[in-house]
């Protein structure tokens, strides 16, 4: 992980988020479910996970943010998750499940989706931690072979109830992808193309970003 993180970096990455593997992780699709399958498999835990993000830390120096699910935390400790992921290297925190008005003193990534309301939009921009993730399709994570048409007006809606910035992720796996998402949003998440680029190793993984990177500027 740490190589690959930095093959990231190399690549052009700005912020690098940890998948912290989940046995049952409702958002994520085929790709990322297969991964946190095998992770676990292979015995890797919460506190091995954490090590890994201290690892990573030493070898980048962008925004590192684990992304998870509530069920985690609760086993582990809410607080005490937020203090040990803080004390190894994270900036943030997403975590998938946990509705915005749960939890509030959890400092995190908040996310929208095509299907959240203009009030619960409002509320997650409030309370987001530096940037709102947008969910740009109903449905789980995964590679697709267009943008999704719900983005744009999502986007719209977010635009008119925060100044936050907006990133959009799920489904973003090309960089013709990523350049049609960023001329409406801020940025872009891309997870399960850039897992499936991981196989080729580091080198994969760091063309792919780069890939992503050029198409963006």
């Amino acid at each position: 992980m740490p190589e690959l993180a930095a093959a990231a970096v190399s690549g052009g990455a700005d912020i690098v988020e940890l998948g912290f593997p989940f046995s049952d992780p409702l958002a994520d699709g085929p790709t990322i479910r297969r991964a946190a399958e095998r992770a676990l498999a292979q015995g890797m835990r919460t506190a091995a996970c954490l090590e890994c993000l201290r690892s990573t830390r030493a070898r980048v120096d962008v925004p590192l943010v684990p992304m998870t699910y509530s069920a985690l935390l609760e086993a582990y400790g809410w607080e005490r998750f937020a203090e040990d992921a803080a004390g190894a290297g994270a900036t943030s925190l997403i975590v998938a499940d946990l509705p915005v008005d749960l939890r509030p003193e959890l400092c995190r990534v908040q996310l929208v989706a095509p299907t959240s309301s203009d009030e619960r939009i409002a509320l997650a921009a409030e309370q987001t931690d530096g940037w709102l993730y947008l969910v740009t399709l109903t449905g789980t994570t995964g590679a697709r072979s267009e943008l999704s048409p719900e983005l744009a007006p999502l986007v719209a809606r977010a635009r008119g109830l925060t100044e936050a910035p907006l990133y959009a992720g799920f489904g973003i796996s090309t960089p013709a992808h990523a350049a049609a998402a960023a001329e409406l949003a801020d940025g872009v998440v891309v997870g399960s193309a850039a897992l499936e680029a991981a196989r080729e190793g580091t080198s994969g993984l760091e063309r792919f970003v780069a890939s992503l990177r050029a198409a963006l500027n």
